[in-house]
């Protein structure tokens, strides 16, 4: 790890460095722009009356100011993808260090009650593991990420592995590309440009493809004969009241055209960087070769086709500099040439760009995946064994508890085996639960789990750990819990899973909790289920004389010195030390 935090240090003095030359470029970027125009300003005054001379000035000053802005424009973008890609090193040094990642996003709008697994093992939320794992730059990239977690998905572990395994050397590409992606500044969804796409009604006519350069070059033959004295000024000005009026009829469409391109600017902008990034590199992965197939086009490339429509947007943009607009669609029809450009582009395009946005924003949830590889090098990939096998991993640990204080346990449990796992609360049972949820989760994305060594037979994940009532529903603990037992039930019909269940039946009372307990552990069992259920009951256990596929495990606690002690070592057997009578006394809330 520590080589890794030095990988980013050097990273951020290296960026650094580079951000503060591009400061001196743009602080001289400046000055010339404002040169340019106070030059400008003192030509037309010192030769006001000669109409020619002054004409010339304008569009000379005009043509060189656009160049200066372009190129002001591009010098800020570099500025400020080096200080993105500063600040990126900087995260990663914060969770590496002092485990500093509960300000980044917790993925809370992913919530999702019903979901197998999501609201049990802190998927989503505050100091979740979506919040330490998420470094998605985008938006939609987020909840791509989102929905990985939640695929439930055994298929093409190795692939997936595969993939994050070659993302995770690729460290430098992986920040250029994020560093990019977050410059990226669109209200709109990729979701709302898609559909804006197909549903789109062109209103340029086709004669404008033919009447825009025709004209333009009787405009450039005009402005000529005017500055060469052939041309009357009443004459330029009858011309650039034509340009004016056949523009002006379609000004409404223009308009709307216009502000709907400039929602989605942005996005084209970054997002044909970003395609040239990924056309640019070399993948050896599957996955990752099969991505990047997706871009790839007969004619042009994907990043080509995303910076010609950029460019177009960019071009039509220009209406906004009152002198540009009112010059250039008086003389080149500006407005109208360029809204050709973009419904062209639309009508070629408009059915590709959905595999394309899903490109970029699989790339970027998947370097969040590659970037938890890179940061935890002594976590270990799992050895996908035949279906038989169960799992078994040595030092088996949660990711998110301190790395200093953590305790790792050794766990393996075979196909159709169920553990029932007793112990004194506050003993470890419900964060071995999450451990082994996790550790599941983890495998079947392809991530590395944190533990020395792991062979795991791939299997879906169902649990039922935190059922709630829910006043909006008129419904009752007991009955949440009931539906929530129907639905595992229901599920492990069609699928294997692996069931993880805490205190089952809490709503009713001992005797018919213990009962109704051994009667769901029997089913589950005859239904060749895979599992772990943590109890406080100890009746339970005696289950196990007549199931030989259930195991009796537990979390031991110790009293001495009048002092609890927790050694949160997975063991085998039945707990025989409770706490609950001992911590009522030992706060004060019971008397002896």
């Amino acid at each position: 790890m520590a080589k890794h935090l030095q990988f980013y240090r050097d990273q951020i003095q290296y960026h650094q460095k580079i951000a503060s030359g591009l400061s001196k470029q743009l602080l001289v970027s400046s000055l010339v722009r404002l040169a340019v125009f106070l030059a400008a300003c003192f030509l037309i005054y010192f030769f006001w009356g000669n109409t020619q001379i002054v004409v010339a000035i304008l569009i000379v000053s005009v043509v060189l100011f656009l160049f200066l802005v372009s190129r002001h424009t591009n010098l800020k973008f570099k500025r400020d993808k080096e200080n993105a890609l500063i600040q990126l090193n900087q995260t990663e040094i914060d969770v590496m260090e002092s485990r500093q990642f509960h300000d980044l996003p917790e993925g809370s709008e992913f919530e999702n009650p019903n979901h197998e697994y999501a609201q049990d093992i802190d998927l989503f939320g505050k100091g979740s593991f979506f919040q330490y794992t998420n470094r998605t730059a985008l938006y939609e990239g987020s909840k791509k990420l989102s929905a990985i977690l939640l695929e439930n998905n055994i298929d093409g572990i190795p692939d997936k592995q595969e993939a994050i395994q070659e993302l995770a050397k690729k460290a430098k590409w992986r920040q250029n590309f994020s560093a990019t992606a977050s410059l990226v500044k669109t209200s709109e969804s990729s979701d709302t440009i898609v559909n804006w796409f197909k549903n789109y009604k062109p209103f340029v006519p086709k004669f404008i493809k033919w009447l825009s350069p025709v004209f333009s070059i009787a405009s450039i033959a005009i402005i000529s004969g005017y500055i060469a004295g052939i041309v009357t000024q009443m004459q330029l000005v009858l011309w650039l009241i034509v340009g004016i009026l056949i523009t002006g009829f379609f000004l409404k469409r223009i308009n709307m055209l216009s502000s709907s391109v400039s929602k989605i600017q942005d996005t084209f902008h970054q997002y044909h960087k970003l395609l040239a990034m990924l056309e640019k590199e070399e993948f050896s992965s599957e996955m990752m070769k099969v991505k990047k197939q997706i871009i790839r086009t007969k004619i042009k490339k994907a990043s080509q086709i995303f910076k010609e429509f950029s460019k177009a947007i960019d071009a039509l943009d220009q209406r906004n500099n009152f002198l540009f607009g009112f010059l250039g669609n008086g003389f080149l029809l500006w407005d109208l040439r360029q809204c050709l450009r973009l419904e062209s582009w639309i009508d070629t395009y408009r059915n590709h760009v959905e595999n394309w946005f899903d490109v970029i924003e699989f790339i970027d949830a998947y370097n969040s995946l590659g970037n938890f590889a890179f940061n935890h090098p002594d976590y270990v990939f799992p050895e996908i064994v035949s279906e038989a096998k169960g799992i078994s991993a040595k030092q088996l640990v949660h990711p998110l508890l301190n790395p200093e204080k953590r305790v790792a346990n050794d766990f393996t449990i075979g196909r159709d085996e169920f553990f029932i796992i007793t112990g004194a609360n506050m003993a470890g049972k419900s964060t071995f639960l999450r451990t082994v949820s996790l550790q599941i989760v983890m495998s079947n994305i392809g991530l590395p789990v944190c533990a020395t060594a792991c062979q795991y037979s791939p299997i879906k994940l169902i649990t039922s750990m935190r059922t709630s009532d829910s006043l909006n529903d008129d419904e009752s603990y007991f009955f949440s819990e009931l539906k929530r037992l129907k639905y595992i039930v229901t599920k492990i019909t069609d699928n294997r899973y692996f069931i993880i269940l805490d205190e089952i039946l809490k709503g009713t009372n001992s005797t018919d909790k213990a009962s109704g307990s051994k009667k769901f552990v029997r089913k589950l069992v005859g239904a060749k289920a895979t599992g772990i259920i943590a109890t406080h009951d100890l009746s339970l256990c005696e289950i196990t004389s007549e199931l030989p596929q259930i195991k009796n495990h537990y979390f031991d606690a110790e009293i001495s010195n009048d002092e609890l002690h927790f050694d949160y070592q997975f063991k085998t057997g039945i707990c025989q030390n409770m706490n609950a009578s001992f911590l009522l006394r030992k706060m004060e809330i019971v008397d002896e």
